[in-house]
């Protein structure tokens, strides 16, 4: 699966530079714009997955600029970036369309997670089978293979693994993984979530030498073609 494909629209050149490294880094594609008018260009020629947006910027603002785009019935998440934090300028924002809001300055794990969570809302890919080398799972009818051999799994399992290769190539984090799989019913105390992964590893790599799903030491896993 390809990574998060993200417009940054962000007129400070710093920051939007450590962003850009940051977030390129996380394995997410980003392309940076300094004005609205540049974006509403951009756009035309490219689709995103997300749009990571300061208000405050030179000409059109990001709320101008995302009232239109809404108009045109342009349905992208879109996270606000900007140094307003009023309850006021909050409403206006998330009245305009906006998904989001993030106020400067703020740690970049916090806007990560909020990258992440809103990059969870893209449209399933069209086709129902996922894969990932030669490991397939179909959504539908919730069925693993692995080299043409049926994997069996568990409801927990199917869903870890569609989680796992929905994000390929990408680092999945526990807190992702307890949200998307246990919801509300996980309790943080417990190692469930490892003791999954490990029965997933089991079943789906067989006699392999290597994993397909590597452990991201203190922050989740990663499934790459074995």
């Amino acid at each position: 699966m390809q990574s998060l494909r993200l417009l940054l629209v962000e007129d400070e050149e710093r920051l939007a530079g450590t962003l850009r490294q940051g977030l390129t880094e996380e394995g997410i594609s980003v392309d940076w714009v300094k004005s609205a008018e540049e974006a509403d260009e951009i756009i035309g020629r490219r689709n995103y997955d997300l749009l990571v947006l300061d208000i405050g910027l030179p000409g059109k603002s990001g709320v101008e600029f995302l009232r239109e785009r809404r108009a045109k019935g342009d349905s992208v998440p879109v996270l606000f970036l900007t140094a307003r934090s009023s309850v006021e300028d909050r409403v206006i924002g998330l009245e305009s369309g906006g998904d989001d809001y993030l106020v400067k300055p703020f740690a970049f794990a916090e806007l990560l997670a909020r990258i992440h969570a809103l990059g969870r809302r893209r449209p399933a890919a069209q086709t129902p089978i996922l894969r990932v080398g030669d490991l397939e799972f179909d959504t539908v009818k919730r069925r693993a293979r692995r080299a043409g051999t049926p994997v069996a799994l568990s409801p927990k399992e199917a869903m870890l693994l569609e989680l796992l290769m929905r994000h390929a190539g990408e680092t999945v984090t526990r807190d992702m993984i307890a949200e998307s799989v246990w919801d509300s019913d996980y309790n943080v105390f417990t190692n469930l979530i490892e003791v999954f992964v490990n029965r997933l590893r089991q079943k789906i790599d067989g006699d392999a030498k290597t994993s397909m799903i590597t452990t991201v030491r203190g922050v989740g896993y990663s499934m790459r073609a074995g």
